[in-house]
């Protein structure tokens, strides 16, 4: 491998043409249980392609069934893991880190499970931002010793720091099967399985919003957004339809405009009010309650966020610091009876129903919130 080729993690598809025969030699040995072949065919791609997590992935398998080596039945160490070694490995990293993964290449070839080599492959892997690698080697080292949940705890940490909390959730999971006791790992499988949840139903609200913008309401929306008022304009906007109201303030077209208008303003509280009646208007449409709802919730976090900016720029006023405080706690609570009364009214709505996980997570009430969470991702929309 050329000393000054970039390192990086690669798929099968850019595995360069020089190496594919390789590659499918390799392959075909391990169909025909010649690891031995395997392994030398997969050790001679990583040393030119250290990046190529199959081929890291392929050789481990290959070497497992070649050693005889059993997930569970690591040897231990000096320090409760499996083998040692592993800060020598470090050690040469700092001065030549590829020569470091082809040294513990090489060692893990008769011992694939040792945790200690595996461990150092990680900090290598991930000081190289080989991040996938760097995965794949601690979950290696957990799946050869159990048990050691400080190496588990380290993996959770890990998926956790990438925002991978499904993964991380899994791991956490392990670890209370093997120590039901550990109140962190419970704490972490229940934190990380909600925001798995959150993750998931934002990913389908994006989804969901991408067909959206396809309809020709969603077209109008954003040709109206091309061609959106100055705040001069929308002040105009607004007078002229005070106008109309005070005419007649049943108009319901009236106040959606009104309501409308001053939702770009963002005013808030105005643009609430204007909802709310509205929906009186509408005779119970969920839409315009559903939207008057929401509009609530950024006139009471723009309240807040006032007052953060004001606490902020006045440090020393122990007065506006307590007020901040006493506001941010009731508010928790409020968002939560909110949401629980919005769910009572309409206890199918999967934005409602998510909005109630979401609110009983930041309460701190995570048993409650997995099951409203996984009821919303379960019916996106």
């Amino acid at each position: 491998m050329s000393e000054t080729k970039e390192i990086r993690e690669i798929t099968e598809a850019e595995l360069p043409a020089a190496l594919k025969d390789h590659w499918k030699n390799a392959k075909a040995s391990v169909e025909r249980n010649n690891h031995g072949y395997a392994i030398k065919f997969l050790q001679a791609i990583l040393k030119e392609e250290p990046g190529f997590l199959n081929a890291r992935k392929l050789v481990r398998q290959a070497e497992i069934i070649q050693s005889g080596a059993t997930p569970g039945a690591a040897k231990k160490g000096l320090f409760g893991t499996s083998g040692g070694g592993g800060s020598s490995f470090i050690r040469q990293a700092k001065k030549d880190s590829f020569g470091a993964l082809v040294a513990i290449e090489k060692e893990l070839e008769n011992d694939p499970f040792n945790c200690g080599i595996n461990e150092a492959f990680y900090e290598i892997a991930l000081s190289m931002n080989l991040l996938d690698t760097a995965a794949f080697a601690l979950e290696t080292a957990k799946t050869g010793s159990p048990a050691n949940t400080k190496v588990a705890h380290k993996l959770a940490q890990f998926y956790v720091n990438r925002e991978m909390h499904l993964d991380a959730s899994r791991v956490y999971r392990e670890i209370v099967k093997q120590d039901p006791g550990d109140g962190e790992a419970v704490r972490g499988e229940k934190d990380c399985s909600a925001k798995a949840s959150m993750q998931q139903n934002r990913m389908s609200e994006s989804s969901s919003f991408q067909d959206l913008v396809k309809t020709d309401e969603a077209a109008e929306l954003e040709k109206a957004s091309r061609t959106a008022l100055t705040k001069e304009q929308l002040e105009e906007r607004a007078g002229e339809l005070a106008a109309q109201y005070e005419a007649d303030p049943n108009n319901l077209a009236v106040v959606k405009q009104l309501a409308q208008t001053y939702e770009q303003l963002e005013d808030w509280n105005t643009c609430h009010s204007f909802y709310s009646w509205a929906f009186e208007l509408s005779n119970g449409d969920v839409a315009l309650r559903a939207k008057a709802n929401e509009i609530k919730d950024k006139a009471a976090d723009q309240h807040i966020k006032d007052l953060e900016a004001s606490a902020a720029a006045d440090p020393n006023n122990q007065e506006l610091q307590s007020q901040l405080q006493e506001i941010q706690q009731s508010r928790v609570g409020e968002r939560l009876e909110e949401c629980q009364e919005r769910v009572k009214q309409n206890p199918t709505d999967p934005k409602m129903r998510f909005d109630l996980g979401q609110a009983l997570y930041d309460a701190g009430e995570y048993s409650d919130a997995i099951p409203h969470l996984q009821q919303a991702t379960r019916n996106p929309h």
